[in-house]
């Protein structure tokens, strides 16, 4: 069966939006209040980040045995009118074991965003949605043209900041959720940034 290139109704519930077959060439959709948002299609840069910073998390749970995993891509259902509203984020650690049949991450512990020039807006309106749900406790966006990061960091007392960490090309970046800190040479080793942290 051929997927369909537009959605079957204007607005689609998060179970209509799960059932949906996509357009069939591979693209990211989020569901924004019952429509659908395409994501942009990555850059080589933002790609190569991408699987520096997954493939950094990855091992580092691996390694420290801890009880983690790192997904590309996982599903996040927000506390935000939940039946109307899915997100993709880049990457979300989770401490609950995977099943069969899951599509939700199940009470994702870091969500990881990477930020380009295009898709900020988008971007810090997913982040919203991200804070409604309790188990999470840290947001990081990673900028993918320069070497800078913005960490957001739930409080002992279950309370964000009104404003992020900003973390400049000296770096490192500091995952506390996961007990681990990310260079700046780490995160874009391959990339053109790279020439421009230190």
């Amino acid at each position: 069966m051929t997927a369909l290139a537009t959605p079957p109704s204007p607005l689609m519930s998060v179970d209509e939006f799960l059932a949906w077959p996509g357009d069939g060439i591979g693209t990211i959709f989020d569901l924004v209040d019952g429509r659908i948002r395409a994501q942009e299609v990555p850059s080589d840069a933002c790609g190569t980040i991408h699987s520096n910073v997954a493939s950094t998390v990855a091992n580092h749970l691996r390694n420290k045995s801890l009880r983690s995993r790192a997904i590309i891509h996982g599903g996040i259902r927000p506390n935000l009118r939940a039946d109307w509203n899915y997100r993709i984020p880049d990457i979300v650690v989770t401490c609950t074991p995977n099943e069969q049949g899951m599509r939700d991450v199940p009470n994702p512990k870091l969500i990881i965003e990477l930020l380009s020039p295009t898709n900020k807006t988008d971007t810090w309106d997913n982040v919203r949605n991200y804070v409604t749900l309790p188990s999470v406790e840290e947001i990081v966006l990673i900028e993918t043209t320069r070497a800078e990061a913005s960490i957001l960091r739930r409080s002992a007392e279950g309370q964000w900041p009104k404003n992020p960490l900003d973390i400049d090309r000296a770096g490192p970046i500091p995952l506390a959720s996961i007990a681990l800190e990310i260079t700046m040479a780490d995160v874009y080793w391959g990339t053109h940034v790279a020439g421009r942290i230190g």
